[in-house]
C-alpha cells in the first residue's frame, strides 16, 4: 500500500455515502480503513440497485454500482455491535486505530459502550469523526437527515431549477448527492487537520460534522450575497447570479456553456460572434451593466448562437479563448480525451475475478501517488483475517 497516509487505520462504522466517501478517500491515500458492517445484512448500498455489476458470463454479481461508487479499498468484516462480544471486538480495533468514522444517530452508539466519551478512556490519540443530519447539538439534533431533504432544508433547492414563469420551473435538486458528497469531504479534511494536531500535540478529539451545517457552509457566494444586500437569490437555471453571460445556450444542433469571467472575455466573445456592437452597448459594457440587463442581452445572443453548430462555436470561441463547453451526458464524458489523458477512469480486479470499473481520485500527488490496490469488498471477506489478527495481539 501506498499513498500519504500510509500506516494511518481507520475503523469505519459508516453507511450509505457521506461516511464512506470520507473513507474512500482515506484509503485512497493510504489508509488501512476496516469497515464494519451488519451480519447477512452490510451497508445499506448493497440492495441500491439496478445496475448491478454483471461478471464476465453476465450474471448478476449482487454487486450495487452505487456501493461500488465508495467503497473501494477497504476491507469489510462483519460485526454485530449490538452484542457483547461485538463491543469487544469493536473495543479491540479502537485500541490499534487512529481514527473512528460513524454516522449513527446522536447517542446511538453510547448504548454500546462505543461512544466517543468511552472509547477515548481505551485510545486517548484518538480521532473519532462523527457525521449525522444536524449535529450533536441543537434542536433539531435528535432528528434524521437525508441528503435531498437537506438539500431543501438548507437552501440549494431554492437556488436550482428553472425560474418561475419557465417550462419546467419549480425547486430541483441536484442530480448527485452533493450534501452527502461534501460532507465527506468535510470530515476528510477535518480528519487530516485533527491527525496534524494529534502529531503535534499527542491529543486525539471528537470532530462533530452535520449535513446541514454542510450544506449551509457551501453556500459560498450565494450566502453571501445574502448576508450582504438582504434579497433572497432565486433560481437562474443554468445562469449564475453574480456574472453575465455565463449559462447554457442553444445552437443549432444542441447546447454549449459559455463562460465569459470578464469583460475583455465578452469583448472577444461579441467579436467571435460578430455582433462587436453589443460589446460597446452601455448595457452590457461592464459585467455589473450586464448582470442589470441580463434579461436583454441573453436573447440578443441567443439570436447569433441558434446561426451555427456546436462544432463552430467550440471552435471560434476557443480561438477567441473564451471559456466555453459542450453539454455532455456521461458516456462523452468518459469517452473526452481529457479525462482519458488523466486516467480518470480504471479497473480493479475483485476478489472472484471479474473487473470492477471505477472513477480514479483526482489528487494526484508527486512524492506519493496513489495506488488502488482493493476493489470494493464483498459483504464480511475480512473478517476472519482481521478478527484472527485480534487474537494474535498481545
Amino acid at each position: 500500500m501506498s499513498g500519504p497516509l500510509q500506516g494511518i487505520k481507520v475503523l469505519d462504522l459508516s453507511r450509505i455515502l457521506a461516511g464512506p466517501w470520507a473513507s474512500q478517500v482515506l484509503a485512497d491515500y493510504g489508509a488501512e480503513v476496516w469497515k464494519v458492517e451488519k451480519p447477512g445484512e452490510g451497508d445499506d448500498t448493497r440492495r441500491w440497485g439496478p445496475p448491478f455489476l454483471k461478471d464476465v458470463a453476465g450474471n448478476n454479481t449482487g454487486q450495487s454500482a452505487y456501493f461500488l461508487c465508495a467503497n473501494r479499498g477497504k476491507q469489510s468484516l462483519c460485526i454485530d455491535i449490538s452484542t457483547a462480544a461485538g463491543q469487544q471486538q469493536i473495543k479491540a480495533l479502537v485500541r490499534e486505530a487512529d481514527v473512528l468514522l460513524e454516522n449513527y444517530k446522536v447517542g446511538g452508539l453510547k448504548q454500546y459502550g462505543l461512544d466517543y466519551s468511552s472509547l477515548k478512556a481505551l485510545n486517548p490519540t484518538l480521532i473519532y469523526c462523527s457525521i449525522t443530519g444536524f449535529g450533536q447539538t441543537g434542536p433539531y439534533a435528535a432528528q434524521a437527515g437525508y441528503d435531498a431533504m437537506i438539500q431543501a432544508m438548507g437552501g440549494l433547492m431554492s437556488i436550482t431549477g428553472e425560474p418561475d414563469g419557465c417550462a419546467g420551473a419549480g425547486p430541483q435538486k441536484v442530480g448527485v448527492a452533493v450534501v452527502d458528497l461534501m460532507t465527506g469531504m468535510y470530515a476528510v479534511s477535518a480528519i487530516l487537520a485533527a491527525l496534524h494536531h494529534r502529531h503535534q500535540s499527542g491529543e486525539g478529539q471528537h470532530i462533530d460534522l452535520a449535513l446541514l451545517d454542510t450544506q449551509v457552509a457551501w453556500l459560498a457566494n450565494q450566502a453571501s450575497n445574502y448576508l450582504v444586500s438582504g434579497e433572497i437569490p432565486g433560481r437562474l437555471g443554468t445562469a449564475h447570479p453574480n456574472i453575465v453571460p455565463y449559462q447554457v445556450m442553444q445552437v443549432n444542433d444542441g447546447f454549449i456553456m459559455l463562460a465569459v469571467g470578464n469583460d475583455a472575455q465578452f469583448q472577444r466573445c461579441c467579436q467571435a460572434l460578430g455582433c462587436t456592437e453589443l460589446a460597446v452597448d452601455p448595457r452590457f459594457i461592464s459585467n455589473s451593466n450586464r448582470v442589470r440587463h441580463r434579461e436583454q442581452l441573453i436573447p440578443l445572443l441567443a439570436g447569433y448562437l441558434l446561426k451555427n453548430s456546436m462544432a463552430h462555436w467550440l471552435q471560434a470561441f476557443s480561438s477567441a479563448k473564451v471559456p466555453c463547453g459542450p453539454v455532455n451526458d456521461l458516456a462523452q464524458v468518459f469517452q473526452h480525451p481529457q479525462v482519458q489523458a488523466r486516467a480518470m477512469q480504471f479497473e480493479l480486479q475483485h476478489a472472484k475475478g471479474y473487473k470492477v470499473p471505477m472513477v480514479a481520485n483526482p489528487v494526484k500527488f508527486s512524492a506519493t501517488p496513489l495506488s488502488y490496490q482493493q476493489a470494493p469488498p464483498e459483504l464480511g471477506e475480512h473478517t476472519d483475517q482481521l478478527l484472527n489478527k485480534q487474537h494474535k495481539t498481545p
